[in-house]
Parts: structure tokens; sequence; C-alpha cells
């Protein structure tokens, strides 16, 4: 697998929708309980009872979606002692949980650091120029119509599930689809991990259609296995289609990126000396 860290593609307009969903996903982690240290070790029963009350509370349900039902017990975030040993204490929820509004809430939500900086560095190496050719407030219903679309379209193909969906990578994965279609020749800088990091400078659509093969693969792969893991790759798979599909109005007009001359691996070949006459 790739990993992009920069595009050659410059903006004409400052990116102020992306800068402000990402400082606005970094400030939301930070309040999370127990993510602010969660690089320093495990987390603690108490800081582990408290992120689930939190999520049960905040972050998407499948079957909550879909049957627009909420459970009976949930977390309450406090933890007790019974026949099973110490563990979280559930009890009726003493918050009213709107399921709809849960799928905005749960695209600002991150299960880690390197799930949130993972989403923020496609956000940041791709949303500048999808906002910069649609306009801040489209770009920014784009984003939330991609997210919305991705929740629901894995909770579809899971309704039963009370698994808590998080993260905003449904609706960066329509910025990625966009970006395909607005930019298929664009050249990104990305790291291949061969023995190290080799640099290399590849054309977006090999780099993105990759990353969209593999959600595709472990999305059937999820489909046809109890042991799915914990990556709603379905929920990729639909915010990158329609991400596509939204972004195919827009591709005429769209200029093409410029391709600087001598780039060699991050920096700027010299040029031979010319001889004036």
């Amino acid at each position: 697998m790739v990993i992009p860290v920069h595009d050659v593609n410059p903006t004409r307009r400052t990116p102020w929708v992306t800068y402000a969903l990402i400082a606005a996903n970094l400030a939301v982690f930070l309040t999370m309980p127990g993510m602010a240290d969660s690089l320093t070790g495990g987390a603690s029963l108490a800081q582990t009872c408290r992120l689930d009350a939190f999520l049960g509370h905040w972050a998407a349900v499948p079957q909550e979606l879909i049957h627009h039902t909420l459970p009976r017990l949930v977390p309450t975030g406090a933890t007790g002692t019974g026949p099973q040993g110490a563990g979280c204490v559930i009890g009726p929820p003493d918050y009213d949980k709107s399921p709809e509004l849960s799928v905005l809430t749960a695209m600002f939500l991150h299960g880690g650091w390197l799930h949130l900086l993972g989403n923020m560095l496609f956000l940041w190496i791709f949303g500048n120029n999808v906002e910069d050719r649609m306009g801040h407030l489209p770009f920014l219903l784009f984003y939330g119509v991609c997210g919305y679309a991705a929740t629901y379209g894995f909770a579809l193909l899971d309704p039963a599930s009370r698994t808590p969906l998080i993260g905003a990578s449904g609706a960066i994965a329509g910025v990625l689809g966009a970006y395909l279609v607005l930019y298929p020749r664009a050249r990104v800088w990305v790291l291949v991990p061969f023995l190290i990091f080799l640099p290399l400078r590849l054309p977006a659509w090999l780099v993105l259609g990759l990353w969209f093969v593999l959600q595709a693969f472990y999305s059937y792969g999820g489909a046809v296995s109890a042991d799915a893991g914990t990556v709603a790759y379905g929920a990729h798979v639909a915010g990158f289609l329609l991400g596509m599909l939204i972004a195919v109005p827009l591709r005429r007009g769209t200029p093409p990126p410029p391709e600087p001359p001598g780039i060699l691996f991050g920096r700027r070949a010299r040029q031979p000396r010319q001889a004036h006459w």
C-alpha cells in the first residue's frame, strides 16, 4: 500500500473549509475520553467505560439508523463489579439520541491517533483541490452528503449491527472519488514501502484507483467472512462512488494540473546551463 504525501496540483484559493474540517476533527478527537493520551499506553477500565458510553451517545449505529430504534440498555460510563468481575455498568440511557444526527457527529470521531492522522493526511492532500474546483460552501455540502451516503450504505449492508461507526473516512472517500474524476493525471508523491520508503511520483488515477480496488476487495472479503475486522470498507466504497458521480458534471471546464519540469524525488533538478550568443 502506497502512502501519499503531496500532490503536484496547486490551488487558486485558500482551502478554508478543508483546514476547518481538519481542525474540527482534531479538536473533537482531543475531547474524546482517553484519546488525548492514547499514545502512552493501553486505556484503563474506567477510560474504556467512559469511551463506550461516549460512543453509544454520539456514534452512528447501523441498527439504530435502519430501524430507528434505540437500545433500552447502554453503557453508562461507570465501572462496577459483578459475577464476571470488574466491568462497565449498563443502564437506561439518560439522553435523547437522533440516529440521523449521529451520522454527522460520528464523522468527527476517531478511534485513535493513527485513525485520525491517516484520514487527515488524505483530506489535506486531496481536499484542497476538490474544494478549489467546487467552491467553499458546495464542497462542505458535498463532504457531508458523501459522509451520510457512506454511513447509510454500510448500514444497509449490515442492518443488525450494533457496532458504532466512527470516522471521517466515508466523507473523505467521496473527496478521493471526486479528485480521481477531476484530476486523474495529477501527479502524486507517494512513499512505497520496499525495504525502505521509496519516494515515487505517480499519476492520481493509479494511486486512487489502487486505493479503491483495495477497499472494494476488503469490502467483499468482509461480506463473505465472519472475521471482517473493524474497518468499514463498504462505507469507503459507497462514499468513493458517490464522489465520482457528483464530480462528473464538473469535469468539463476543469483545467488540467500542471506538470512541473525538473522534479526529481522531491527536489528540483538543476537545469543545464545555456550558452548565450
